[in-house]
């Protein structure tokens, strides 16, 4: 009860304020410790593929150590003092785990500067600050594309693996996912610095969001057809498409979301100046517009709630059998 309690709190108070400024997200925080431990490792371990390998594997290990122990401990320590107290705790930081309003915001920033007249140079800006590639080569079309793909993307590792963590473990193993999913944004790259520093990082996250990411396209697809768009076309893409991705997550919510729509998504794109050539997914059955973005957040949005009725309930269905 308290747990799923939490988790419907945390959302609506996501939904109404987002990540206000005026309070430190624990991820930011998180980001600083795996800043400093990575520069404290690199100097320890040789820089070899066996040494950044056993370097980066105990990074992953201290990080999620720490970020267990002291969210659980404090969690623990609040409800001693006072329930109420430990309520607020699970309360906050199950809020601070999801990302829905900030997703909204910012991608709706990118469409603001589309719409009613192009503004390209800021499009390509804003859409910069969501997107890890190349924007500056990017056209109308590729500026939407990457708006969309972000929002879809973001709904499983922001939200619905969020709350999936949450009904098992409460706002600590949360936390100690979006630690996993941090030090993926942080160090899971391909490139010459952490192609083996990052490489447990990177299968850690993969392997954190594989059952998340196949029913966050599950709540997709319902909350397509919620929101009034083609189920029956966000099933058939997900069944084709859902692997068009070299992660084994990404393209599942993706894929999803363009069989809504009825557009194509993904295909080639351009990271620090090198162009790599990934799979559509989806159909090109009609242009994509700037429209799309909030309609995405719109399915978005009914998915973010279903995603919540799912694993709240189940959580509270579990407590009432073992009571």
């Amino acid at each position: 009860m308290i747990i799923a309690f939490a988790m419907v709190c945390g959302l609506l108070l996501d939904f109404l304020l987002g990540d206000p400024a005026w309070l430190t997200h624990p991820v930011v925080l998180i980001g600083k410790f795996i800043d400093k431990l990575e520069k404290a490792l690199r100097k320890r371990f040789p820089a070899t593929d066996k040494g950044e390998r056993k370097a980066g594997t105990i990074e992953v290990i201290l990080v999620l150590l720490a970020v267990a122990v002291i969210t659980g401990g404090v969690c623990w320590a609040a409800w001693k003092i006072h329930p109420a107290l430990g309520m607020a705790v699970q309360i906050i930081w199950c809020w601070q785990a999801v990302a829905v309003k900030d997703l909204r915001v910012e991608s709706m920033r990118v469409y603001h500067a589309l719409t009613p007249e192009t503004d390209l140079p800021k499009a390509r800006e804003r859409v910069g600050w969501i997107v890890g590639r190349d924007t500056d080569v990017l056209d109308a079309e590729g500026v939407t594309k990457a708006a969309v793909e972000t929002i879809a993307e973001n709904f499983s590792d922001g939200v619905a693996a969020p709350l999936f963590y949450m009904a098992i473990g409460g706002a600590p193993l949360a936390m100690v996912y979006k630690a996993v999913n941090t030090m993926d944004s942080m160090l899971g790259y391909k490139n010459e610095k952490y192609l083996w520093f990052g490489r447990t990082a990177a299968k850690l996250d993969d392997a954190a969001g594989y059952l998340p990411a196949r029913l966050a396209a599950m709540f997709f697809i319902a909350g397509s057809w919620l929101s009034g768009f083609s189920a029956k076309g966000a099933w058939r893409i997900w069944k084709r498409d859902r692997r068009n991705h070299a992660s084994p997550n990404a393209a599942q919510t993706e894929s999803a979301c363009a069989g809504a729509l009825g557009i194509r998504l993904a295909g080639p794109a351009t990271y620090f100046g090198e162009v790599y050539e990934k799979p559509y997914i989806g159909d090109p059955d009609r242009p994509v517009e700037a429209e799309d973005i909030p309609r995405t957040n719109r399915i978005m949005y009914a998915a973010s709630i279903l995603a919540l009725l799912v694993f709240a309930g189940v959580r509270l269905g579990i407590a009432a059998l073992l009571i």
